[in-house]
């Protein structure tokens, strides 16, 4: 029997925000971080504290946001949200911090975008609860501290290596999150279909969860694909003919890869002979930022294991060869 599906309206959340878990049981893998997050939070409950400061790492669509969430709902407390790119001066940050209400939680997402003139606004807010601000132009400028009450700044980055030292020292606890296992991201996806009304066969779960990249927002971004083409054709159930259909109008391979990951695995194997080839060369032969290779292209590709990382460049390896159709060349692992 099918799962009655939810009807959705305009005072209804986003689907994305449905998706979302709201409480621990819910919250599938990151098994480890979970359990030290309960720690600090039930010693900090025990204590009739805030907890410590807390920054969570990790590549896009892992959780950190959620985590946040999470540990706002285990406290009962309130939370204020904003990123790096809006805080544009000090003022901003200033103006946030001096609003915040004992114990609330100020979330800051993509904090590697705090420039360093906010990033010292923050230090006496973090370690001492004070604000210290400037009132006034030239020779008649004084220095104001304002005592800030009790909060909690969680902070969540894809860039940890770009938030200074000084910052990072001033959390209490930092937590990288890992790409998940196949076996999660199928857990999650049933979840998620449960939550859509959407019914959905084993093998489709299985096809989806290899392509999700072990990241849950892809997998919960492939099963509304999924959901929306058996919603166009009036089929009934997701199943893998149709799951493999969704990858092939996403323009995905069965491991998830998307274009622009084979163009440049192939640029590596066809102009390069598979490497090592220095990151400079091939951000040139790409026309792509050195950045966005480092942060887009590779950690997945290393996650399953086709490509490498050493002292004399990018190797691509037997497995990505094979998977292009190449021929791996010799001493390839």
């Amino acid at each position: 029997m099918a799962p009655k599906k939810k009807q959705y309206n305009n005072e209804d959340q986003t689907i994305d925000t449905l998706l979302r878990p709201e409480r621990w049981g819910d919250y599938i893998g990151q098994e480890k971080i979970k359990r030290n997050l309960r720690i600090i939070i039930e010693a900090a409950q025990k204590r009739k504290e805030p907890i410590d400061h807390l920054l969570f790492y990790g590549q896009p669509g892992l959780g950190k946001t959620t985590l946040a969430k999470l540990v706002t709902n285990e406290l009962g407390a309130s939370m204020k949200i904003t990123s790096g790119p809006t805080i544009e001066k000090a003022g901003d940050l200033v103006a946030i911090l001096s609003n915040m209400e004992e114990n609330e939680i100020l979330f800051v997402d993509e904090a590697h975008r705090l420039n360093r003139l906010i990033e010292e606004v923050l230090y006496p807010a973090m370690e001492s609860r004070k604000l210290h601000i400037v009132i006034g132009k030239g020779p008649g400028a004084r220095s104001v501290s304002l005592d800030l009450p009790p909060f909690t700044l969680i902070a969540a980055t894809t860039r940890v290596n770009l938030l200074s030292a000084p910052l990072r020292a001033r959390f209490g606890a930092t937590f990288k999150l890992d790409y998940y296992e196949e076996k999660d991201i199928e857990e999650i996806i049933k979840r998620s279909a449960k939550i859509l009304g959407v019914e959905i066969d084993k093998n489709a779960i299985e096809i989806l969860a290899k392509a999700s990249r072990f990241t849950p927002r892809t997998a919960n971004r492939l099963l509304k694909r999924a959901r929306d083409y058996i919603e166009v054709h009036n089929e009934k159930v997701v199943t893998g003919d149709i799951a493999m259909k969704t990858l092939e109008f996403l323009e995905l391979d069965t491991l998830g890869l998307e274009n622009y990951d084979r163009i440049f695995l192939q640029t590596i194997a066809d102009k390069f002979d598979g490497g090592p080839v220095g990151i400079n060369t091939i951000s040139a032969a790409l026309n792509e930022d050195r950045g966005i290779i480092e942060d887009v292209y590779e950690p997945y590709l290393m996650r399953i294991g086709f490509l490498r990382r050493t002292s004399a460049g990018r190797v691509v390896e037997r497995a990505a060869m094979e998977h292009l159709g190449r021929t791996p060349k010799r001493g390839l692992l």
